[in-house]
């Protein structure tokens, strides 16, 4: 009587093992019978770059020359200022390591 029990069972996993594989190829499922770990649920979701992207307003500063231009000026500026007042940045060489490294 065992042997007929067996055979029902074994029957019975086929039957299951074929019905989940159709319903994956049907709606596109990831069979994982195995329960292992799989990236898949992460690799079906859509791609949100796009959608951040939007979030953002078109900055005009990245495209217009004057503004950059302006932008550098100021910059230039405000750096000749503190050299005026020797608050700018040391020469090549001249900085704090070098300092403590002749002390």
């Amino acid at each position: 009587m065992s042997g007929g029990g067996g055979l029902k069972r074994m029957l019975a996993s086929a039957v299951v093992v074929g019905v989940s594989e159709a319903r994956g190829r049907i709606f596109g499922h990831m069979l994982n019978p195995a329960g292992q770990i799989s990236a898949h649920k992460i690799l079906r979701k859509k791609l949100i770059g796009d959608k951040v992207a939007e979030w953002y307003p078109y900055d005009i500063k990245n495209d217009d020359p004057r503004v950059m231009a302006r932008g550098e000026e100021e910059r230039r500026l405000k750096l000749e200022m503190l050299k005026r007042r020797g608050k700018g940045p040391p020469k090549k060489g001249q900085g704090r390591r070098a300092v403590k490294r002749n002390k």
